[in-house]
């Protein structure tokens, strides 16, 4: 029985855990982290610093700041040449929001910016995005420069090894909005239905 007891009152105190520490969460004791998953690892919180400066070049050569990014809304996607999957089809869904939204993508920037600077010099980029959309701009840049653009605006990205190619990079699969002053204002997730996507999209350049 009282072996019994000791189980039951574990449960108990378990339980009661759980509960004050969802109680915390709610109230934002434990909001340490800088990044929502589901958002593409895009910053949630407002004390969390977002962008910073940068030198960069795009796949045509020509040098590149953060003031690209505070012109117009924008949309961003953070990926590499190389990727087998998500790149290539998220590429192929903003074409296809480009070509809907019609006269409206006037008032829209699109950049890719490669988590992999070490292959996707620019002439490669180039060569890449004929495939798709030709407003979309790839975006570059020496490793040391990149590595501090992405982590400057929160962007997940991690090398693993992989046969035939070397390696591949893991990395944050969802389009970054960004609206006229550059500030984050959202994302698109992968796996959005286009109704929704058009929708975020539309209401980013509305303002």
């Amino acid at each position: 029985m009282n072996s019994l007891r000791l189980v039951r009152y574990g449960l108990w105190g378990a339980v009661a855990i759980a509960a004050v520490l969802a109680i915390l969460v709610a109230a934002g004791v434990f909001e340490g982290s800088d990044a929502d998953p589901e958002a593409g690892d895009a910053p949630v919180n407002a004390n969390v610093e977002f962008g910073t400066p940068f030198t960069l070049v795009t796949h045509t050569g020509e040098p590149i700041t953060e003031a690209a990014f505070q012109e117009t809304p924008t949309l961003v996607f953070f990926g590499f040449t190389y990727c087998p999957d998500v790149c290539p089809t998220a590429l192929a869904e903003v074409s296809g929001w480009l070509a809907e939204l019609g006269a409206d993508a006037e008032d829209l920037e699109v950049y890719f910016v490669s988590v992999d600077p070490e292959r996707d010099v620019p002439e490669r980029l180039a060569e890449y995005l004929t495939a798709f959309d030709e407003r979309i701009v790839g975006v570059t840049g020496n490793v040391e420069d990149v590595h501090a653009m992405l982590d400057g605006y929160h962007v997940y990205y991690e090398r693993y090894e992989a046969e035939n190619v070397g390696y591949l990079m893991d990395h944050a699969s969802s389009f970054y909005l960004l609206d006229r002053s550059g500030d984050f204002a959202g994302t698109i997730a992968y796996n959005d239905s286009r109704d929704l996507a058009l929708e975020r999209i539309r209401s980013l350049i509305e303002g």
